[in-house]
């Protein structure tokens, strides 16, 4: 039996409220939803302090009833970074910092991976807000995972042996499995592998976390194959423990904004052939350090 990360005490979870807002926390360390706040109005300054100190704090919040044009949730996300394209998706005509995400009885979801966003770039997202417009009466839920738990949870023994190592992300890895041969060498030569700590440092918090996942991490550089793929099972697994995670419920109009830096996200793909329709937009990160 592997250690597990200390959770925090109820007490921790005592975060400090603007006027009229309460937190509904999913579990002990990732995953608050927040209400009584109004994401179709601009953020005043206070509110927006607020959420950023929340995101960085739980990794992933979540609102409810939230009706926002894509014009708002674009320049909503604005508040946070640049806006980026990610390449070989379906993106809106008009906006093409935003992705559409449809899943109906023609199209199934492959998203039921646990992974962080675009390792495979240099510089990887740094967060992404999603917003339901369709969702099904039963299943399509979204899971996250605390990628700080997760490593705090690790053998002492394990986490030096991770201290200094390198992996190497490709785009692969996940393109690779439903991709024809000329789109796969096409985004491979535009987007060539991408080598990250397997250990990162957030570079707001300052906390370690595991930065390697199973749909875009390819090997360790410079280990044995064989020693690679034992190490990087390991923490994949170790990634997907539900004692790190939280399971959001998704209605229409519900938004996630999570950061990919220091988060997985796992889409449950239970709903086929019931319909799913998304919108999402995602933020401009940093290279790993």
């Amino acid at each position: 039996m592997n250690a597990i990360a200390k959770f925090p005490s109820l007490e921790d979870l005592n975060v400090a409220t603007p006027d009229g807002v309460t937190l509904e926390h999913l579990s002990p360390t990732i995953g608050s939803v927040v209400h009584g706040i109004d994401l179709t109005k601009p953020l005043e300054e206070s509110s927006f302090q607020f959420l950023h100190d929340l995101l960085l704090r739980r990794q992933v919040i979540f609102f409810r009833d939230q009706d926002l044009s894509l014009e708002q949730h674009l320049d909503l996300c604005r508040r946070w970074g640049t806006l980026e394209v990610i390449p070989f998706l379906k993106h809106h005509d008009v906006y093409p910092e935003l992705l559409h995400i449809k899943r109906d009885k023609t199209s199934r979801s492959y998203e039921n991976i646990w992974h962080h966003d675009v390792t495979w770039r240099t510089e990887p997202s740094m967060a992404s807000m999603l917003r339901s417009v369709i969702v099904p009466d039963i299943g399509g839920d979204t899971m996250f995972s605390d990628m700080y738990a997760a490593y705090e949870g690790l053998p002492d023994a394990i986490k030096r042996a991770c201290e200094g190592l390198e992996a190497v992300h490709s785009i692969n890895v996940s393109l690779g499995a439903f991709a024809d041969a000329d789109t796969l060498h096409k985004y491979s030569k535009q987007f060539p592998p991408a080598t990250h700590p397997v250990i990162r440092v957030h570079p707001e918090t300052g906390r370690k976390l595991i930065f390697v996942n199973r749909a875009h991490t390819s090997h360790i550089k410079g280990m044995h194959r064989d020693d690679s793929r034992y190490l990087l099972n390991f923490l994949y697994e170790q990634a997907a423990k539900p004692e790190y995670q939280c399971r959001f419920r998704w209605a229409p109009n519900s938004i996630a904004f999570w950061d990919n830096r220091a988060c997985q996200h796992y889409a449950v793909a239970d709903y086929f052939p019931k319909d799913r329709e998304m919108y999402r937009v995602t933020i401009a990160g940093d290279q790993p350090h």
